[in-house]
């Protein structure tokens, strides 16, 4: 028989600031919030990781990947600190 594995599938909760279907500003504040945290509280800090786990479930892929170049080389647009 084989072993099954199961998931938990979850997104990001309900923000009241950002109501509306458009989610690209929810996906963008999380993204900054998540760098802002972890600046000021290190990459310890397990509740720095609330902000990763919705940015990673609403922000497309792509935009990370852009982000995170765009943060190594000192181009990124966002205030993280």
């Amino acid at each position: 028989m084989a072993e099954q594995m199961q998931f938990k599938v979850e997104t990001a909760p309900f923000d009241a600031r950002f109501p509306y279907t458009n989610q690209a500003r929810n996906c963008w504040q999380n993204y900054c919030d998540y760098f802002r945290c972890i600046d000021r509280k290190g990459e310890d800090f397990e509740p720095c990781n609330w902000f990763r786990k919705n940015y990673l479930s609403l922000c497309p892929r792509k935009w990370v990947e852009d982000w995170d170049s765009q943060r190594d080389e000192g181009t990124f647009a966002g205030k993280l600190k």
